[in-house]
């Protein structure tokens, strides 16, 4: 069943086996209100499992171009397209929530991105990457890194 992310009213709904479920979903409320805000869309997540598709294919792309296989299981996902981009976000058990940005254009930016929830470690898997921090009213203390993707997918 799917689920529109309120960013107005934080839930844990579907995020409840998270030892961080509070900073997950406030971090997944903070999508929520980007993209609502940028585009008027709409942030509307599901299961991981009725979205395999979706977590397939960024699982794909972080073993593919990094090497990356994510540990934690994948808890919810959503994929759309808003302005010629293709987004996909993934949100893990451990905290952690990746989305790729996949502009369907040949010129376009094409990246992944990790966030970590307020309160996780950084995943043994990510332990390469250099993390900034933000602070967000829904989230508290976000920590992101990303890379460009280089191949086509």
């Amino acid at each position: 069943m799917s689920y529109a992310v309120d960013f107005t009213t934080v839930s844990t709904t579907g995020l409840e086996s998270s030892p961080v479920a509070d900073a997950l979903a406030g971090l997944r409320a903070n999508e929520a209100r980007y993209f609502k805000n940028k585009y008027d869309h709409v942030f509307t997540v599901e299961p991981a499992s009725d979205a395999a598709a979706t977590v397939g294919w960024v699982s794909r792309i972080l073993e593919e171009e990094r090497g990356i296989v994510i540990s934690a299981p994948a808890l919810e996902a959503t994929e759309f397209e808003v302005e010629g981009i293709r987004m996909a976000y993934v949100f893990y058990e451990s905290g952690l929530s990746i989305n790729v940005m996949y502009a369907l254009d040949e010129a376009g930016k094409r990246a992944v991105g990790f966030k970590l929830s307020d309160g996780m470690d950084v995943p043994e898997e990510l332990g390469a990457f250099k993390f900034a921090r933000q602070k967000s009213k829904l989230a508290g203390t976000i920590r992101g890194s990303y890379f460009v993707i280089k191949n086509e997918y």
